[in-house]
């Protein structure tokens, strides 16, 4: 928000200079994001009256006037080619040896034989704005030879405030100066905006179908108003420097009052509203065009504001283009109202609009101000445009107003929190002066009442916030907090988190952290399922529409970390992430959800080159047993491995025939597996990178270590080559052998090799098994290992066919 800091201390003006003002505001929480000045660099330029014109005789578009500058001076031959330049316009002269932006200096000339003994300004050259084509026009009482800048005030400079959400109080010059003013402990200076009489009795009713969307609704009537009056230079200047260009008086009007006070306003032109008005959300099929032109389907959730028969405005956002004020406006409806922060958030953003009162609207306006806004703009329209005034009318459901909070404050919670003790004198004046109630309940305890215009005001650490703010945060003691130690327990089968992040930064991947909101339409390729369940948690309000779906998976956000990296030349990459997803679980009713636990995973990616680039080792693409591999270095941790498989399945978004489905005790709990080409190729990626995503849950819970004592006798090892059918896995072969092992000594078993053609029949394959045996209390015999080894082969012959290989 742009503010005049002429204007600002009109209203609150502490003893400090602009950096003075500029480092309080910060320091109290409202950060000032630049101060320029409010007018380019010039000096020469004074006020000046065209006395006479006449056409150049050399040029069709050029005139001859003579100016004056100051009464008894002989007038000054002026060459101008502006169309607005007429006897009697009092406009901006550059005489000679003025100095404007841009480094012109003004020299005495001819333009087309003709002598010009300075130059007739318009606001564009001064550094002022686009402005009205021509030159700029000031009032005819404008004095004969001040300086413009004096006259214009423009040694002003504007001060642009980043406001954080919670502070839309502060979206106007009386809210910014009124938080200046508690800062400073300053004097807040407000004009007088006394209540306008009416004068007719002339009025139209209000109805509130909508009453928790608009509580309060106020408008009145004025008659007789002068559309074509012109605003003055002074509200021109206000509403230039704020930003905005000015579009007829009784706009500029509604504008500069919301400017001001901080409250939204709009004219309608009376004589086009049929009946009264009605406050009232969209009906099936209506429409609605804007001032911009736009023509809107309404939402059925979108509040409109109505007359008997169609839809005038989109509430608190933009007026209607059928109701608008124009040249021919004889009368008009002002409406001042509160809408409730709810009813308007994110429906400006659906209709590709962002308008400052949807702004001001969406934050919080005070509930209390339309009446003081309204009279405001009522003062300001019959100064300047005349015009007979109604009374106000007012519709309110008071039920449907937000209510202040009492909040308890105590003496040694704010101690507690902000490491030192305030004296409860300044902690009732600092309150006070923020325009809260304040009741001593008892020693050192208050009830405390926001303002209505602070709705960020709640709960007792936002007081303490406050009082630290206006305390100053410098002002705070560097004190080292006490902390007590609060370690939950951990099992010691419990696998850190750290460890495993640990574990892949071994394996070279670097951690990622992305966006818990995902592109619908990544989600959809992701995970068709749940979009076609409707199990995506879609926000009511997104930030964009690229961030509108709560991951159900850590992929998308990995996905995109790698295209961008990819983007830029980077040819080896491995990515993970440690983070939640979030799935509507299936028994919630669609569309229903306000909240879904999170589900806490471990995704991974990988691309490129297998290998860092050297020159003893050759390129070689990494492939789906690289994942598999640092997949199976994470079960390695966990101490139970042998609890995990990995199984061939298919998922929606990884390759068919390069894709797992990861098990623990035989429940799902990950996959891993290469992007699939579809998706790779509406991703817009040059290579099919492979990923992984498994349960944290799974991964953290481990298994005790338990000592096992370490044999003094020779290990035995034997091995054994079977013939099974090809299509038969390695881990079920494995988990065959181990049952048949279960009451050995067995060491180690393991799968060394795997053979297939000449000597093997087809449609199978050779296997050979290594187990490595050893006793604690003697030396094994054959007696003893080849018993062993028969069952081994029966059980390989009974679950999976196995002939032991010639």
């Amino acid at each position: 928000m742009r503010v005049s800091e002429t204007w600002l201390r009109e209203w609150c003006n502490p003893p400090l200079d602009t950096a003075g003002v500029a480092e309080r505001l910060t320091m109290g929480g409202i950060e000032v994001g630049a101060i320029v000045p409010a007018a380019g660099e010039f000096d020469g330029v004074v006020v000046a009256r065209i006395v006479t014109t006449r056409p150049h005789p050399d040029a069709d578009r050029l005139r001859l006037c003579e100016v004056e500058v100051a009464p008894g001076e002989a007038p000054l031959h002026i060459v101008c080619g502006a169309p607005n330049a007429r006897p009697g316009l009092r406009a901006p002269l550059a005489r000679v040896g003025a100095r404007l932006p841009g480094g012109l200096h003004i020299k005495k000339s001819k333009i087309r034989g003709q002598p010009s003994e300075g130059m007739l300004c318009s606001a564009q050259e001064l550094g002022l704005g686009e402005g009205q084509a021509g030159l700029l026009e000031l009032p005819d009482d404008a004095p004969l030879g001040a300086a413009l800048r004096d006259y214009l005030q423009l040694d002003d400079r504007i001060i642009e405030v980043e406001l954080t959400p919670n502070r839309g109080d502060c979206l106007s010059v009386s809210g910014l100066a009124r938080d200046l003013a508690a800062l400073t402990d300053t004097p807040l200076t407000a004009p007088d905006i006394a209540a306008v009489p009416p004068a007719s009795e002339r009025r139209l009713e209000v109805r509130l179908e909508a009453p928790a969307a608009c509580p309060r609704y106020l408008c009145r009537v004025v008659e007789n108003v002068d559309p074509k009056a012109p605003t003055p230079l002074w509200l021109q200047e206000r509403l230039r420097r704020a930003g905005l260009r000015s579009l007829g008086a009784v706009v500029d009007i509604t504008n500069y009052v919301l400017l001001e006070l901080g409250q939204p306003l709009h004219a309608f032109d009376l004589d086009r509203i049929g009946g009264g008005i009605v406050v009232r959300h969209a009906r099936p099929g209506e429409k609605l065009r804007l001032l911009n032109g736009q023509d809107v389907e309404a939402d059925a959730d979108l509040l409109l504001i109505c007359d008997e028969a169609r839809p005038l405005a989109a509430a608190g956002i933009m007026g209607g283009a059928e109701s608008a004020v124009g040249d021919d406006t004889r009368s008009v409806l002002l409406e001042s109202a509160f809408f409730a922060p709810r009813a308007i958030a994110g429906r400006a953003r659906r209709l590709g609009l962002q308008t400052d009162a949807s702004h001001r609207f969406e934050r919080g306006v005070d509930p209390h101000l339309q009446l003081q806004a309204i009279e405001r703009a009522t003062q300001l329209l019959i100064e300047l445009c005349g015009g007979v005034p109604g009374p106000v009318v007012e519709a309110c459901s008071e039920a449907d107003l937000p209510a202040a909070p009492a909040i308890r404050l105590r003496t040694a919670r704010v101690a507690r929190v902000l490491g030192c003790e305030l004296a409860d004198g300044d902690i009732e004046n600092i309150l006070r002066r923020l325009g809260c109630a304040v009741s001593a309940q008892a020693p050192g305890l208050w009830q405390v009442t926001p303002p209505s215009w602070r709705f960020d005001l709640a709960i007792e650490e936002d007081l303490i916030e406050e009082l630290a703010r206006v305390h100053g945060y410098a002002r705070l003691p560097a004190v080292r907090p006490a902390l007590r130690g609060n370690f939950p327990p951990a099992g010691d089968d419990q696998v850190a988190r750290q460890r495993l992040a640990l574990t892949l930064v071994d394996r070279g991947y670097q951690e990622a952290i992305t966006y818990s909101f995902i592109d619908l339409r990544i989600a959809g390729l992701i995970d068709p399922e749940a979009r076609a369940r409707d199990r995506l948690f879609i926000l009511s309000n997104p930030l964009s529409a690229d961030l509108a779906v709560m991951r159900t998976s850590l992929w998308p956000g990995l996905l995109r970390a790698y295209a961008h990296n990819a983007h830029r030349q980077a040819t080896r990459v491995r990515l993970f992430e440690i983070g939640s997803r979030f799935v509507v679980p299936p028994e919630s009713a669609p569309g229903k959800v306000e909240s879904v636990p999170p589900d806490p995973m471990v995704g991974g990616l990988i691309a490129g080159p297998r290998n860092p680039e050297q020159w003893a080792l050759p390129v070689e693409p990494v492939d789906f047993f690289d994942l598999k591999a640092d997949v199976e270095a994470l079960l390695a941790i966990t101490g139970c491995a042998d609890r995990f498989s990995v199984e061939p399945a298919e998922h929606p978004a990884l390759h068919p025939g390069q894709s797992a489905r990861l098990r623990r005790d035989g429940r799902a709990v990950g996959w891993l597996g290469r992007l699939h080409p579809a998706l790779e190729a509406q991703l817009g990626l040059d290579e099919a990178p492979l990923l992984f995503e498994v349960e944290l849950a799974a991964l953290t819970a481990g298994r005790v270590p338990v000592y096992a004592e370490v044999s003094r006798f020779p290990v035995v090892r034997r091995d054994l080559a079977v013939v099974l059918p090809q299509q038969v896995p390695a881990a079920d072969i494995l988990a065959t052998a181990r049952a048949a092992c279960a009451q050995a000594p067995v060491q180690e078993l393991l799968i060394f090799d795997v053979y297939q053609g000449p000597g093997v029949p087809a449609g199978c394959k050779s296997v050979a098994l290594g187990i490595t045996l050893a006793d604690t209390e003697r030396t094994l015999s054959d007696a003893d290992v080849e018993p062993l080894l028969a069952r081994v082969l029966h059980a390989l012959a009974e679950a999976h066919q196995a002939q032991l290989r010639d």
